[in-house]
């Protein structure tokens, strides 16, 4: 298997970290590119154990870091730029996105082992709305994937009293429960999202796909509810849900990952990937 890691400029000032796998044989391989999802990043997990798993099932497999995710280029893990973690929005991680498929159509158009032609967006927890409303707008792309995808983001934000708070200070702070740290939150992540609520309504992105979409949710997941992969599917009939039973926000990964084979929950992701492909494809 090859596997290369690139670093690319974005519109915003910051690195975006990308790397691929794809098993070389010299045919051209459906693209798939993953966004990872709020206080994530391409390394969490499993995530590579799946991307080398896609990979061996035949696409040419890309993930990267949104470049406010709060990593840094020397260390992509975790996050030892808060700053720019507060500073994150989901225009900029729009934006990110478009970088990364510009990169893949202007660099990968020639090559033997790609084809830039079925670009398929696979997006995680608040990478699942991302690339919804990408797929909408653009053209590029062929299939779009939600796991365990969010359908809305405006319910996200505090209210009340809690918002109020946040909008006299001009910041709010999360915990995250696995390091610790507080995860600063800055004003204008809601400002920009009242300035572009119209673009930044999933709803309104998933009525508008009229390409293939695949929805995988686990109905333990206690992060993002089913009912929101109900909605997605109920405002796109054209859909494909899937639910695996007994599967959780991360379909039973954790970070750091130790053992070198996927979760049961993850691989049964694979193969309904897998598949949800092939039968495009025939």
């Amino acid at each position: 298997m090859i596997k290369k890691s690139i670093v690319i400029q974005g519109l915003h000032q910051k690195p975006i970290l990308i790397d691929y796998r794809y098993l070389p044989d010299g045919l051209q391989k459906p693209i798939i590119i993953f966004c990872h999802g709020y206080k994530g990043f391409k390394d969490w997990g499993a995530w590579n154990l799946m991307a080398n798993a896609l990979a061996d099932e035949g696409f040419f497999f890309i993930k990267f870091n949104f470049s406010h995710n709060g990593g840094t280029k020397d260390q992509p893990i975790d996050f030892p730029d808060l700053e720019a973690f507060g500073n994150n929005n989901y225009t900029k991680e729009l934006d990110d996105l478009d970088s990364v498929i510009n990169w893949v159509c202007a660099n990968l158009e020639e090559t033997a082992e790609a084809n830039i032609n079925t670009i398929t967006l696979l997006g995680h927890s608040r990478g699942g709305g991302i690339v919804i409303i990408k797929a909408a707008e653009d053209s590029r792309v062929k299939t779009v994937i939600s796991l365990a995808g969010v359908s809305d983001y405006k319910n996200r934000f505090p209210v009340g009293m809690a918002f109020n708070k946040w909008k006299d200070s001009g910041v709010y702070f999360v915990e995250n429960a696995r390091t610790k740290q507080q995860m600063p939150h800055h004003y204008q992540f809601y400002e920009d999202f009242a300035k572009n609520e119209k673009r930044l309504t999933i709803q309104s992105a998933a009525k508008n796909l009229n390409i293939p979409f695949l929805i995988i949710h686990g109905d333990a997941d206690t992060s993002v509810s089913i009912q929101e992969a109900q909605n997605l599917h109920q405002w796109n009939p054209n859909s494909t849900l899937q639910v695996i039973k007994g599967a959780n926000h991360v379909f039973g990964a954790a970070h750091p990952w130790r053992p070198n084979y996927l979760p049961k929950h993850l691989e049964h992701v694979v193969n309904l990937i897998t598949q949800f492909n092939k039968k495009l494809s025939n």
